[in-house]
């Protein structure tokens, strides 16, 4: 899998060059962001862009000149390749979700397909195309379009009146600020000449393009050929949940772990029933006959920390000969502090912590 990454960024990259036989690509220069970099990249993922040069520049003049315009120009026609999103009246959304688009919004959900066909090497219309383009955006792109246009994850207000304060600082970590830090310091020397001087602006827009690229190629990569095949097998394993506990709070994905929160959240929504939710998922640590288990708290949502039910209290931080005596199930490894996560050396054992855990 990380060779095919490697390999995926290291072509693109390639590309990334202000001079080409391709179609021209035109962006704004000056301070760039992630939106318009990761569109450029994007584009250039096509075998129609694969030789693109990169014109950036708001003279309307040259902007002219240029097959496809991302990000500047005011324009969003796609019958001519203007993908704008500035305009006072622009308010296109990707189908099903309430952020406005960005220009990365924008090209994704024109070419997007094209680019997961062309990684699956399955027709456009396929139904795994549509789900990883669904997911792509829900995951990765939705957060750049809501950077760009100055929206809030969560209602500001709605965390005023609740009171609600940060704790820390996050540093700054996002996928937008990992871009705008590859922007020149306001205090960094500029070539006096003008054309060095946007040679050198370019080369940064470059870097930026490729570095939100490779984490947009990791995604894709991730979610076709590892999140994508795990479907099914979570779907077996909530199918049998009954097997395991007579109230279906507990989900065993038998042979070996695989990536499960989204499915199981989709598989819950779409069954619907609010008060039947699993709380533990049993999975072994190795596809081995002899291996140990895991018994996993489900987060109340995906990024949570906080479990729907965490294991039980007085397990938690215990190991081993403790682990066996204060929840009184034999071949006890561990409960972690925080109670989301334990082991035990059979799936009996596993089964027993879950049992008891609900019954708490």
């Amino acid at each position: 899998m990380f060779r095919q990454i490697a390999k995926m960024v290291e072509s693109a990259a390639k590309r990334l060059k202000t001079e080409g036989s391709g179609p021209k690509i035109g962006t704004h220069n000056g301070h760039f962001h992630a939106d318009e970099a990761l569109a450029v990249y994007m584009l250039r993922l096509l075998p129609t862009y694969a030789d693109s040069s990169l014109v950036r520049t708001r003279d309307p003049s040259l902007l002219q000149t240029c097959h496809t315009v991302v990000d500047v120009g005011g324009e969003y026609e796609p019958a001519r390749n203007r993908y704008d999103h500035h305009q006072r009246t622009f308010t296109t959304t990707f189908p099903g979700r309430p952020t406005k688009l960005s220009s990365a919004g924008l090209v994704y959900m024109h070419f997007g397909k094209s680019i997961i066909a062309q990684h699956l090497s399955k027709p456009e219309d396929s139904d795994e195309v549509g789900v990883l383009w669904n997911k792509l955006y829900e995951s990765f792109i939705e957060a750049l379009d809501a950077h760009d246009n100055g929206i809030d994850a969560y209602d500001p207000a709605s965390l005023e009146q609740a009171g609600v304060e940060k704790r820390f600082s996050d540093g700054g970590f996002t996928l937008g600020a990992l871009v705008g830090r590859l922007n020149p310091n306001w205090n960094d020397p500029v070539p006096s000449d003008p054309a060095e001087a946007q040679a050198a602006e370019d080369e940064r827009f470059v870097t930026a393009s490729t570095r939100i690229g490779e984490e947009f190629s990791r995604d894709l990569d991730y979610y076709a050929k590892a999140w994508l095949p795990a479907r099914a097998i979570v779907q077996e394993a909530y199918q049998k949940r009954l097997d395991f506990d007579p109230e279906g709070r507990v989900m065993v994905l038998e042979g070996q772990a695989v990536p499960w929160k989204d499915h199981l959240y989709t598989l819950e929504e779409q069954e619907g029933n609010t008060d039947k939710k699993v709380l533990y998922v049993l999975y072994p640590e190795k596809p081995v006959p002899d291996a140990k288990w895991r018994i996993q708290a489900v987060p109340v949502s995906k990024d949570s920390f906080q479990s729907r039910k965490g294991l039980p209290e007085p397990w938690r931080g215990a190991r081993d000969e403790q682990l066996d005596e204060v929840s009184g199930i034999p071949g006890g490894v561990f409960v972690h502090a925080s109670g989301f996560i334990g082991g035990n050396k059979t799936f009996d054992g596993a089964k027993a912590m879950a049992a008891k855990a609900c019954a708490i």
